[in-house]
């Protein structure tokens, strides 16, 4: 049984989430509550809880100024908000689960049954270090969240060179480091990377174009070739929306 608390500073919207927890989540037993960060704060030393409900937005500061004066973290954290803002980016490329308001049955279950899941404190460490680095970077320097069979590593967008699909799995090139390889459809990372000068070109490629040194042109296809020399398939249609 998980221990759980809510923190939120609307008190019709807290119960209204104490309710649907109570209702969908067996296993999660909601042990107190909060209002505000300070009073968030007091109430975590106090319970010591092994789950947290924790809203974004509230009067005396936010969810992420509550987690940076608890630090080191010892519980899981589910942020919720009530806004598509800033901080959805920074939770998707930080691997770090959010839910928006109105709680949707559904998310909520997943969510929780996701925090369930076996995730020691170096893993969790590095998902917020990535989330507070985020949220104070600018837009060219944030970092990704990627998770090996092996391992969980946070890396700087800016030095992948390309992203290769191989069915439900993404190698990610870099420009100084090993290639890795994820458990996760291009399509997914396509989504995240465009707004970062992030391009397209193939099925089965997506680049950066801050790598992009040149286009060959031939009978047997086209070809994108990298500042690092690697060789990408060019797709006619791509070709022609490029």
């Amino acid at each position: 049984m998980l221990r759980a608390i809510v923190i939120d500073d609307i008190e019709s919207i807290r119960k209204k989430n104490i309710e649907l927890i109570k209702a969908n989540c067996p296993n999660v037993a909601v042990i107190g509550q909060a209002d505000s960060v300070e009073s968030g704060i007091n109430l975590i030393k106090q319970i010591i809880p092994d789950i947290v409900f924790l809203d974004v937005e509230m009067p005396d500061g936010t969810g992420f100024d509550l987690l940076q004066k608890l630090k080191p973290i010892n519980f899981k954290v589910i942020f919720i908000t009530g806004y598509e803002d800033f901080a959805i980016r920074a939770f998707r490329f930080s691997a770090i689960d959010y839910l928006l308001k109105p709680l949707d049955p559904s998310d909520l279950i997943e969510a929780v049954n996701k925090a369930e899941e076996s995730l020691n404190k170096e893993v969790l460490e590095l998902k917020l270090n990535t989330l507070f680095s985020n949220l104070e970077r600018p837009k060219n320097l944030q970092k990704l969240v990627l998770k090996t069979a092996e391992k969980i590593y946070s890396v700087n967008i800016q030095d992948i060179v390309n992203c290769e699909s191989d069915k439900n799995y993404t190698t990610f090139n870099f420009i100084n480091s090993p290639k890795l390889v994820v458990s996760t459809t291009l399509k997914d990372y396509e989504t995240l990377l465009k707004p970062f000068n992030f391009f397209r070109c193939h099925q089965s490629h997506l680049i950066n174009l801050l790598y992009f040194d040149h286009f060959i042109k031939s009978d047997g296809g086209n070809t994108i070739i990298m500042k690092n020399k690697s060789a990408i398939p060019l797709s006619t249609r791509k070709k022609k929306n490029s």
